[in-house]
This record gives structure tokens, sequence and C-alpha cells, in this order.
């Protein structure tokens, strides 16, 4: 299905856009957006149901009380979905966003939790919304430190587009000045608790080199003129995030980008159109389109444009790539390295350290904010120091959890009912965000014998951690005790989830970026090096996963490869 010498020329005059996107979440959102923008007749596909904004949030005002269960997964679901309940933000109020292990099957070669969301905005409305720039240090830290190819672009090349995504998706945050984390183009920061400011103020005593701030996320604590333009609102603080926003105070593409590039009247967004693979043209030597299977009529049809935006998510990019077979490409798109697939990394969660905390018992806090303190990574960032490579991102929390029973002298009643209204002591948490180096045996390729209902392989996932994995886990634990010691914790306890790999949900690699064809599949611009009307800016393109979140980065690359396509266009060098 990959060649074209079966185009319909009928249906290519239907069918044809400038641009199509394949994928509709945060970073074909803005891929979407920055295309119409420009003036282009985009075709925008989703696998999945159409989610307009606010219509289709049928939990997102609901109660508690409201739900048959409380909020809770009934056993059997759970049974039946062991990948996707172990995620966080998997319950009653958000299971229509995700993805059921039973209806998508993969394979684990190892064991490997894959989270998707198959709708219009994708994972955007799942996501955690938390946003740190790059820094100078994680865009050289390959060709310094050895672990990864070049990356071939640098902090400077992305500032600016950091900038434009930045002003236009609305990122809370703080002026810390800080050279590991750049500090961007922020609304007011959220404010950390009493006991919050009491740690940060400890450990930054404590560590001269390391610096406790507040996060930054992707929410209108104050909006602009931009984003009341946009249709949004003031973040609510409800914490009730990933139902769907209905004030739009996070970003998602559905409050956002696909809105915005609406109202362009450029884009057509077509869901349930399950992408197959790429059409490849041996005359031309270029892409023209793609196949696309009908998720209900299992119906194939071909859709043709001069650019190509492939945003389907790193794992499902990975997929249509691998399954993209022509005369030109007979090992996947634009793979003639034999890399696709290969290099895979994601961030290392596991650990955890929890702690008492002898706060001020008269004070409590209101509201739920999105985000929590934080500290950058602080290891192997300006030279090799440790016996492991990279590092880690720790974030923080404290608070006080309602309702200590055993403080209730009866079971029942109203004592009991006092005793859980009391707030109970001041608790800790401490986590990481480790970086994980990309290797060549973790990877993922098709299965040989398994399909899915459309016909496509299905993907095998052989991806693991390794001794730095470790070396980094033992580290963090060790580190993260200590400053929680030093800012008077007490009852310290480490913690290792041993989970497997994916429940991170920050998958990157598989086609990455460089400057060497033989090392890489994309250029400095997203585009494939052997097709250049073809471009990867989700996950899937990246070179490393630095320790920051890395969602802010997909948007920035998306919107820099999106107006380099339009330069391209205007030159005719399409």
């Amino acid at each position: 299905m990959g060649d074209t010498l079966n185009i319909n020329n009928k249906a290519q005059q239907q069918n044809t856009y400038d641009a199509i996107v394949i994928g509709s979440g945060i970073s074909g959102g803005w891929a979407a957006k920055e295309l119409c923008d420009n003036g282009l007749k985009t075709l925008l596909l989703e696998r999945g149901k159409n989610v307009v904004h606010i219509k289709d949030y049928p939990t997102a005002t609901l109660a508690p009380w409201q739900f048959p269960h409380r909020g809770e997964m009934p056993l059997k679901i759970r049974q039946a979905n062991p990948v996707v309940s172990r995620c966080y933000a998997f319950y009653e109020g958000t299971q229509h966003f995700f993805v059921k292990d039973s209806e998508h099957p993969y394979v684990q070669q190892k064991p490997f939790d894959w989270i998707r969301g198959y709708q219009v905005g994708g994972k955007s409305l799942l996501w955690a919304r938390q946003t740190q720039r790059w820094s100078k240090f994680d865009f050289e830290g390959p060709a310094r430190d050895g672990y990864a190819v070049d990356w071939p672009i640098r902090y400077e090349d992305i500032a600016p587009w950091y900038s434009h995504v930045e002003k236009f998706a609305g990122i809370s945050g703080n002026y810390d000045g800080l050279e590991t984390l750049p500090d961007g183009e922020f609304l007011p920061a959220w404010e950390m608790n009493c006991a919050e400011k009491d740690i940060q103020q400890r450990i930054n005593a404590a560590y001269p080199n390391r610096k406790v701030i507040q996060g930054r996320c992707a929410h209108l604590t104050k909006p602009n003129a931009i984003h009341i333009q946009q249709g949004r609102s003031q973040c609510q603080a409800r914490s009730l995030c990933e139902r769907g926003c209905p004030f739009g105070g996070y970003f998602s593409s559905n409050a956002s980008t696909i809105p915005w590039a609406l109202k362009t009247g450029n884009l057509t967004i077509q869901p349930g159109s399950v992408v197959h693979s790429i059409l490849f043209d041996d005359k031309k030597n270029k892409a023209v389109g793609v196949n696309v299977v009908d998720a209900q009529t299992k119906k194939t049809t071909q859709y043709f444009a001069k650019i190509i935006f492939i945003n389907a998510a790193c794992f499902n990019t990975n997929l249509i790539l691998l399954n993209s077979i022509s005369n030109r490409f007979p090992n996947g798109f634009g793979n003639d390295n034999g890399l696709l697939g290969k290099y895979i990394a994601f961030h290392n969660y596991r650990g955890t350290v929890s702690a008492s905390f002898d706060g001020p018992m008269d004070k409590y806090y209101y509201g739920r904010r999105p985000t929590q303190p934080m500290m950058p990574n602080f290891r192997n960032v300006y030279k090799q120091e440790m016996d492991f490579l990279r590092g880690y991102m720790t974030f923080y929390g404290a608070g006080r959890a309602l309702g200590n029973e055993s403080d209730a002298k009866d079971p029942i009643g109203a004592g009991y009912k006092n005793a859980m209204a009391e707030a109970g002591p001041w608790q800790v948490s401490m986590m990481m965000q480790g970086e994980t180096i990309p290797k060549k045996t973790n990877e993922v390729y098709l299965s040989k014998d398994k399909k899915d209902e459309w016909d496509i392989p299905q993907l095998v996932f052989n991806v693991g951690y390794d001794d730095n994995d470790e070396k980094l886990l033992k580290d963090f634990l060790a580190q993260a005790s200590e400053m929680l010691d030093k800012a008077g914790c007490k009852n310290i306890q480490q913690h290792d989830s041993n989970q497997a790999p994916g429940l991170d949900i920050h998958e990157m690699g598989g086609c990455r970026m460089g400057s060497d064809p033989k090392t890489s599949l994309l250029d400095k611009w997203n585009a494939f090096h052997h097709c250049k009307n073809v471009f990867v800016t989700d996950g899937a393109s990246m070179v490393s996963t630095s320790t920051q979140n890395p969602s802010l980065t997909f948007m920035a690359l998306t919107a820099r490869a999106a107006n380099h396509a339009v330069e391209e266009l205007k030159k005719m060098n399409m």
C-alpha cells in the first residue's frame, strides 16, 4: 500500500490539500495552527473520535457523588486493562479519553506501559502540563558526553520559538535567572505553601549549587489578550484538568490551537482516520500523500499534499513510518541507515522519598495548585563528575491530609466526623525525573504475525532500564534523603516503584534529528534527510531526553519546522 502506482487521479483532485498533519495532540495542533495561519489549506487527520472544546467534556463539572463508583474504576475494567489502569489520571471521570488495552493491543517483548489517548486533542487533554525550557547544556550534552549523536541545533536556534509558543499557550512561572533552566515568557507563578517555602529556604541555604524554584506550568494564572482572543479564561485551580477544562484554563489543542486554526477557514479536521502509511512517488522522489483507513468502515482512501507533518505521538509515528514501505524505502520511510525505531528513550520515574515535617499546625492552604516546587538537574551539568551519565530533575511538595482516624475515640458518630475534618500533620514527598540514555538496543519494531483490526502490524516494544538508570536512581534516593534531612524533615523513607518504563508518558526517539544521514533520519528542520517535504516534530524526533518535561520543546520544534516548511514552499523548494 506504500507505493503510488495505484493512485486514482479523480480521488487525487478531490482529496488534495496544501498540507496534511497526522495527529491532533500537542504537536499536531501546533502544526495545524502554524500552517493555517500561513494560509495553507490543511487536513488534520485523527484516528480517534472528535472532541469539541467544552461540548465534549462530559464529566468536567461532575461532583464525586455523581459518578456510579465515586470515581473509582470497577475491578473488572482494571483487570481487563492492567496497563492503562496504572496511569495516575485514569479513573471514572477520564476513562473516555484513554485507550483501553483490550481495544488496541501491542506486543511487549519487555514490559512497557504504553499510555494513549485517541481523540481530537490526543493526550493534550490528559497531560500533566509541566513546561520547562531545555537549556544549552541539554542540547550540547550528547556532543560533550558522547551518549547520543550531536543535536543539529542549539538553544539559540530554538529560543525564539520557545517564546513564540509560550506567549500563545500561556505559561506560569517565576523569573529565576538559572543557567540550567532558562526563563521564558511567563504569566504570574503559583505560590508555594508555607511549609514548601520553609523547605526551599533550608535546601537553598545548604546547597549553593542547587536551587529549589516554583514549578512552571501551562496554566492561565492571569490571561493576556491573546488568551482571551482564544476564548480561554483564568485557571480555577480545580485540579480536574484531565477531564477537559471548560474554562480553557490550561493549554490543550482543543481549547487553543485547533479552534484558532479553524477560525482561519483553512483547517479540515477528519476524525476516525487511521493512517496506514506515507505515499512516496518514485518518479517525483518525494512523498505525495497518505493512505488512510476509515476507523469504522475499514475502507482505504488516499489524501495528497505538498507537505506532510507526522505528529501521531512518538510510538505511533514510528509505527506509521515503519509501515510505510515503498520501492525507494523498502525498510520503512526514510530508513536508509536502518535506525528507524531505535534509540528509544524516556524518563525514569522510579524513585520517590517521603517524610514528615514539623510545619506550622495553625496554617493551611486553599485551592488545588496545578504545579509543585522543583529543582533543576545538578548532576554532570558542567562536566562529567559522576559514575553515571546525565542526571535528574527533582519535584517535591508538602501538604496536610484531612482526616486522622487515629484521633477519633469512636469509629462512628460526631467525634469521628470531627476527627476526620481536622487537618493532619505535614507530609513531604520528593520524586525524580531522570534522563535515560538513548540506546540502539532500546527499540520498537513491527510484529511479523500480529495485526490490528485495520490490518496494520502491531508494534513490538523492546525497551528497558540499564545500569546507568540504576546508578542514577540510587544517587537520587541518597541525595533526596540528605536534602530532606537538612531541611528538617523526619521519618524519611525511600521508595523504588520498580515500575516498567512508560508511565512517565515522555517517550522519545526512534526517528531522531541529526546532521549526518548515516546516524540520524531528520535534519535540523525536522525534515527527513532523504525526503524534505515530510516532517516529524513530536517525541519521535528527539535526540535525547534531557531531565526536563518535553512537551514545550515539542511545541517549539513544531512551530519552527512549520514556518520553515512554509518558507520552503514559497521558494518552490517543495
